[in-house]
């Protein structure tokens, strides 16, 4: 009775003294006017998105997954089949909701989905890609498991692996997995001390035989226009290695590249990575932002004759390890936009033919393949739904070094409940099983052949009582009706002010007439 008096009292102190502390702290006006009690608050808000995961959204409601679909993902990875039972629960009549169209005369369900060619008519060394591979992730936003989990994955189902901008690591090259090297504005294993680009140290790496492919990223669907600092703290000696940058000292990426300014010089530092890499296919990835400086890239293809291999169009639906709200919520158009801009942009300029375009985000299913491949794609990549496949929860902690299931962390003691040869498994399922689900549904729309889809075949709905296929609803340029003159006004007035060696927009009639409003 005595020792439990004592610890009654010790407790009672203890409490008293946080209530003295809150009631004179100046910092936090809850605690100071509601001593001890108005700590409960943190503990509900930390307490708050675990309880609105599992106890009260809807199967259909999480963001920016819902259950069913991560459901859907782990169900895929496992090889335990992704099916419900008793029908949808999806609102059928919900405006801007996509449906694909099927036909009453299905097709033989093909056997092996199709690879697609990268390599323009400059290119030596073409690489066919799947329709559906690990996209751009980084060692240091992901842990050396999750990489080796991934790169092991895509060993055995034969996709492609992209690094990511934070350099080629050893964690890439352990299995032998096709990769696409991503190299970004801080060039990250081809550097030299003060930042700037490094022809030597790049192919010495882009001739490796694992090196399939190099894209250079202009920007991230989640952040585009951003550049970003790796405090020093983080700089372990693994991250310095694989990024070639000095272990604890901040280490900024640039929002612009220093390599080249305008869209000229882009194509010409296309050509010469091409050269530097042995011939081997290069691309670019952004996310759209002005139509305008799309066709600026498309001017300077026409005017140097240079072309990328391939171009991955990242909607600002993607995701990243942290990003500013505002930018994630408001900045960067959406996949479909920037795929159709993309698209016809090409086509318009009669270069489609020589430039294969990959999407990415968002894209986690069969029917996320197909709605993009009718669009204008032609293959797909997946980060978050690889994430899943190695255990992510959505735990949306990923900036902050504590990721429960391991993928998103850097400490030893979290990662280590990854095990990358069962999540390695689980990575080949889930990619064979999407491309499954994808080809089973090309089946139903009664085609043989991917690249027999187009904009008739995915339909939009407008509102309750209203739903357009893709084909009414946007334009679709004819070849070379750019060059020729015969776009629609608003695509052929942007085309005739591009200017292949700016991205500098015309001033708008707005700006113009509040201009000189204030003179």
């Amino acid at each position: 009775m005595k020792k439990t008096k004592i610890g009654a009292l010790t407790i009672a102190a203890g409490a008293s003294a946080v209530a003295v502390f809150d009631f004179f702290q100046t910092k936090h006006s809850i605690r100071r006017n509601f001593p001890l009690v108005g700590r409960g608050r943190w503990a509900a808000e930390a307490l708050r998105p675990p309880v609105q995961q599992y106890f009260i959204e809807s199967d259909t409601d999480g963001a920016p997954f819902d259950r069913e679909t991560r459901t859907m993902i782990y169900q895929q990875a496992k090889n335990l089949g992704a099916e419900e039972a008793f029908g949808t629960e999806r609102d059928l009549l919900k405006p801007g909701r996509d449906h694909i169209m099927h036909s009453a005369n299905p097709a033989p369900v093909l056997i092996q989905a199709p690879k697609v060619r990268l390599g323009g008519p400059d290119c030596t060394k073409p690489y066919d890609i799947s329709l559906f591979n690990v996209s751009s992730m980084s060692f240091g936003s992901l842990s050396k498991n999750a990489v080796l989990a991934m790169n092991k994955g895509a060993a055995m189902g034969g996709f492609a692996h992209e690094t990511g901008e934070g350099g080629l690591t050893k964690y890439h090259l352990r299995y032998g997995a096709d990769l696409v090297w991503e190299i970004g504005s801080g060039y990250f294993g081809c550097r030299n001390a003060d930042g700037t680009f490094s022809p030597e140290k790049f192919t010495e790496k882009a001739t490796l035989p694992q090196v399939k492919a190099i894209l250079i990223k202009l920007s991230q669907g989640a952040k585009p226009g951003m550049g970003g600092m790796l405090p020093g703290e983080k700089v372990s000696a693994e991250i310095a290695e694989a990024r070639g940058i000095p272990e604890g000292v901040d280490c900024l990426s640039p929002a612009s590249h220093s390599a080249f300014s305008n869209p000229t010089e882009m194509m010409e530092f296309v050509k010469k990575l091409r050269e530097l890499s042995g011939g081997k296919p290069v691309g670019i990835k952004f996310c759209v932002g002005t139509r305008h400086e799309v066709l600026c890239m498309m001017k300077a293809m026409l005017e140097t004759g240079i072309t990328p291999d391939f171009i991955t169009v990242d909607g600002a639906e993607g995701g990243t390890g942290a990003a500013p709200l505002e930018f994630l919520d408001r900045v960067g158009s959406p996949l479909s936009e920037g795929l159709m801009i993309v698209h016809n942009a090409l086509v318009g300029c009669n270069l489609r033919h020589r430039v294969a375009i990959g999407a990415a985000g968002k894209i986690v299913g069969g029917a996320d393949i197909i709605r993009r491949l009718a669009i204008g794609a032609d293959f797909t990549n997946s980060a978050r739904g690889m994430m899943m496949a190695v255990g992510c929860i959505q735990a949306k902690t990923c900036h902050s070094n504590t990721c429960p299931a391991g993928v998103a962390t850097q400490d030893a003691r979290l990662m280590r409940g990854l095990d990358v040869d069962d999540k390695a498994e689980r990575v080949k399922n889930y990619q064979a099983n999407t491309l499954k689900s994808a080809m089973r549904i090309l089946s139903a729309m009664g085609l043989t052949d991917f690249s027999q889809l187009g904009p008739a075949h995915v339909v939009r709905r407008i509102d309750p009582t209203q739903a357009r296929p893709y084909e009414d609803i946007f334009d679709w340029l004819n070849p070379g009706a750019l060059v020729d003159g015969e776009a629609p006004y608003d695509w052929q007035r942007d085309f005739d002010r591009a200017d292949a060696s700016s991205y500098t927009s015309p001033p708008s009639r707005i700006g113009l007439i509040r201009n000189q409003g204030m003179r």
